[in-house]
């Protein structure tokens, strides 16, 4: 099978587990929307089951960009101010992906088979979320070294930062078809208290 063809697979597949589960896709309705043959299909993933794993698994080099670009700005941050101005920028977008309708759909599904497939949870969170916060507390460590923020633990300061941004309104998208959330607000919010904690001075 051609890279062509086991995208489009890939694509279909996606398509269908995110608008309808797991368990209410058929091999067949997959093969349909990727206009190949039932056949095709087993041949190339061996079962539903490993395209699954497949699907869900290909965030894993979006993510990984993601997480570099998303702290990459921190870097040419110089002074207490501008860790403000950047951070606000980075928890915007941070927010604004997660938020994303695509991305959320994706949390719900693996969430929703997490105990059918333990492993593939346990590794959509080390290759996105995971990968994310390892990202920031890279960066929030690197900023502390040079006197920036105050803080003594890189990796608490990420979890908080994740938490002050992303607990409600994540928590709220993920019941809500399509939550309604104002992005700057929010980022600027946890911007804010995170800030409060961790401003150099204080």
């Amino acid at each position: 099978m051609t890279a062509g063809k086991h995208a489009v697979i890939v694509r279909a597949a996606t398509e269908l587990f995110l608008r309808q589960g797991f368990r209410a896709t058929s091999t067949e309705q997959i093969a349909a929307a990727a206009a190949v043959s039932k056949q095709t299909v087993y041949t190339r993933f061996g079962d539903k089951e490993s395209l699954f794993r497949e699907v869900v698994l290909a965030v894993a080099p979006t993510a990984e960009a993601f997480a570099a670009d998303l702290t990459s700005s921190l870097v040419d941050a110089v002074t207490a101010d501008e860790v403000e101005a950047v951070l606000r920028a980075v928890a915007r977008r941070y927010l604004a992906a997660v938020m994303d309708p695509q991305v959320l759909a994706l949390r719900r599904l693996v969430i929703g088979e997490a105990a059918r497939f333990p492993e593939v949870a346990a590794a959509y969170y080390a290759r996105s979320p995971a990968m994310v916060l390892a990202a920031l507390a890279r960066e929030f460590g690197r900023l502390a070294e040079r006197g920036l923020v105050t803080l003594d633990d890189p990796r608490r300061a990420a979890d908080d930062f994740a938490f002050l941004l992303l607990g409600r309104p994540l928590d709220h998208g993920m019941f809500h078809a399509t939550p309604e959330i104002d992005i700057a607000e929010a980022a600027d919010h946890a911007v804010d208290v995170f800030l409060a904690a961790h401003r150099v001075g204080l």
